[in-house]
């Protein structure tokens, strides 16, 4: 029996509709047309990014022994072996997220296309869980970083990232490691755990629930504020890299009034000058990473 006219036309018209509203189709993941990505949470799509900022992994420097183990753990698990999530946390501007991309730039520089980086954001962590479902499905191993990773009063999102990183059913994938980066070493403010421990009823499990989520990083990697004799070798290495034309004298000079007017010390304050030194001398300067 046909439906009346006016029945069908009116299903039409709804159906049209629920077209308009659903959610773009999830576009087929594809790894291999680039070694870094973007994830693009409302679309639920993987971005090339075809040039990553950075700074080569020899360049570094105050950081070497932390560097060590960081490359150690990721070159294992772009091999296949077991590796560990990793925890960068401590003082700003002092290579916590240059390390990452430097050391991933360096194994990709001796193995091409060894392993993906893809950069989640920090407000895009509740998606956490279908990047992994969709990574899960891809050859490639895949190193997932996100940058300035904390978490405020009245989250919960980092309930999701806890079940990913460990005791979730899922967990991760085998082919996924996950670095984080964070100015607190249990990525929440130290006001917000002392407020749970002050006004709970039992403070020590709400404590523990706020503070286990670090727990779940196998390597915590501290990052303190460098000596003025590490920031000036910061300094002169950037310039000896670049073949800046300026005495050494001059340039630890310049280096540390300018360290006085920022209030700091730090290897984002040194590259900073560099940039300025350069600009200056009317020299372009190439950060493309290199091994």
């Amino acid at each position: 029996m046909e439906e009346p006219a006016p029945t069908a036309a009116l299903l039409e018209r709804i159906a049209r509709a629920l077209e308009r509203i659903a959610p773009p189709p999830v576009e087929t993941v594809d790894l291999g047309g680039a070694d870094a990505f973007a994830w693009e949470a409302r679309g639920e799509r993987l971005r090339p990014v075809p040039r990553v900022a950075g700074v080569p992994y020899d360049l570094l420097c105050g950081i070497e022994r932390v560097a060590e183990i960081l490359f150690e753990n990721t070159r294992r698990f772009a091999h296949g072996l077991p590796a560990n999530n990793a925890l960068l946390w401590g003082a700003r501007g002092m290579g916590k997220s240059s390390l990452v991309k430097a050391i991933h730039a360096r194994l990709n520089e001796q193995e091409p296309s060894c392993l993906a980086l893809i950069e989640i954001h920090r407000e895009d962590i509740e998606s956490l869980p279908r990047l992994l479902h969709l990574l899960a499905l891809q050859p490639r191993r895949c190193l997932l970083f996100c940058d300035d990773l904390s978490f405020d009063a009245g989250e919960t999102s980092y309930k999701s990232l806890k079940a990913v990183l460990e005791g979730g059913i899922e967990g991760r994938p085998p082919n996924v490691l996950f670095y984080a980066t964070s100015n607190r070493r249990h990525l929440m403010p130290r006001q917000m755990i002392e407020n749970e421990r002050s006004t709970a009823i039992h403070p020590g499990e709400a404590v523990e629930e706020k503070v286990s989520l670090s727990d779940r990083f196998g390597l915590w990697l501290g990052f303190h504020p460098c000596s003025q004799d590490t920031y000036l070798a910061m300094v002169e290495r950037y310039a000896a890299h670049f073949r800046l034309p300026i005495a050494t004298e001059e340039l630890r000079c310049q280096a540390l009034e300018w360290a006085k007017t920022r209030g700091s010390r730090s290897g984002r304050v040194a590259w900073q000058l560099v940039q300025d030194v350069a600009g200056r001398l009317g020299i372009p300067l190439d950060i493309t990473p290199r091994g």
